[in-house]
């Protein structure tokens, strides 16, 4: 039996022989409980957690396969701190070992849930949104169209005395309505189209951004380059890509910029945007069970996300800036998506880190 294949699961998983004694440990035990599977082969399955009657009284018959898989909520001691998991034990009647030990943490399992229904809520207000812009665009249009045929009207009337200045009111309108017209555009989109997919080194991409960042910051902070040479080239859209990653470091350079103008802001430190790479292990994806992934963070040093945004901030149209538009980060979460992948950000005063995981391989 290929052992390694247990190695790209980002669950826990410990093989136990016929006394409950661990055989095996995948990379992800080895994570969970920071030692070696060395150290973790040998010893008593029921040494890893916290003194437990229950367990101590079931272990025995369901290693004999009495209970059918066995589910239970433990604590796992570990070197770094005990942490609560929900233990798995499922019986192996034949099998080289007696039973198959599977352990998640629930913030793990949370994450996960909440990654999905994340997913869930960003394609349901796509299409309200895209139904609502539709209803926007057609009287928006004929307002364009009355407003372009007014203006035309006062250029005829101009040529033979009337007031110019009445056509500044015209071109506002005209104006206005482009505009509102090219957002309405930018929200129904069609994001969904098929990825142009091709190999190539993500640091293309983290250089792209970083040559657009730096010209349109002009210098205004410093950027910090962190990269990882050891990441594989990686399968993918770049375009996208190097549009997602863009506007993870706008959004960061935003806030540097205008954050710094408050005392708040200037607390920190001189202003500073880092681009770094990292191979992750064990991580989990909404269309993935784990294994390698890439991952590209944007971190800045500015006043960090507010607390009322937290929740919404991939949501369309949210936006914590008077001239945001809020579609920056919610297109760069679907991107994100149609790789397999997603973005997630922690933020405080002082660091905010966003991170865009992708997997080694799409599926």
């Amino acid at each position: 039996m290929d052992l390694a294949a247990y190695d790209v699961l980002s669950t826990a998983v410990l093989m136990l022989g016929e006394q409950g004694a661990v055989a095996h440990a995948n990379a992800a035990a080895e994570e969970l409980f920071g030692v070696s599977r060395k150290v973790l082969q040998g010893v008593l399955a029921q040494d890893l957690f916290e003194p437990d009657e229950v367990l101590q009284n079931r272990l025995p018959g369901a290693l004999r396969g009495e209970y059918g898989t066995l589910h239970y909520a433990l604590i796992a001691r570990r070197r770094t701190g005990d942490v609560p998991v929900n233990m798995t034990l499922l019986p192996l009647a034949g099998a080289p070992w007696a039973a198959v030990l599977e352990l998640r943490t629930p913030e793990r399992e949370q994450l996960l849930d909440r990654h999905h229904a994340m997913t869930r809520e960003r394609e349901s207000q796509r299409s309200l949104l895209r139904n609502l812009a539709h209803e926007i665009k057609n009287p928006l249009g004929g307002i364009r169209g009355a407003a372009q045929l007014l203006d035309g009207e006062l250029a005829s009337l101009e040529r033979t005395g009337g007031d110019p200045s009445l056509r500044d009111y015209t071109r506002v309108i005209v104006a206005e309505t482009g505009r509102l017209s090219a957002l309405i555009d930018r929200l129904i989109a069609p994001q969904g189209e098929a990825l142009q997919l091709s190999a190539f080194n993500i640091h293309e991409v983290c250089e792209r951004v970083y040559t657009l960042v730096r010209s349109e910051f002009a210098d205004r902070f410093e950027i910090v380059r962190d990269y990882d040479s050891s990441v594989p080239d990686v399968s993918g859209d770049f375009q996208r890509l190097v549009q997602t990653l863009l506007n993870m470091a706008r959004n960061a350079g935003q806030a540097l910029t205008e954050g710094r103008r408050s005392e708040a802001g200037r607390q920190y430190g001189e202003p500073r945007l880092t681009l770094r790479t990292r191979i992750g292990h064990c991580l989990y994806l909404p269309h993935s069970h784990g294994g390698l992934a890439v991952i590209l963070s944007v971190i800045d040093n500015g006043p960090g996300v507010p607390e009322s945004l937290k929740e919404t901030i991939f949501h369309p149209l949210a936006t914590g800036r008077p001239q945001g538009t809020g579609l920056g980060l919610n297109l760069a979460q679907e991107y994100a998506q149609q790789h397999g992948g997603l973005i997630e950000f922690e933020s405080r005063p002082g660091h905010t880190e966003f991170r865009l995981i992708l997997p080694m391989e799409m599926s």
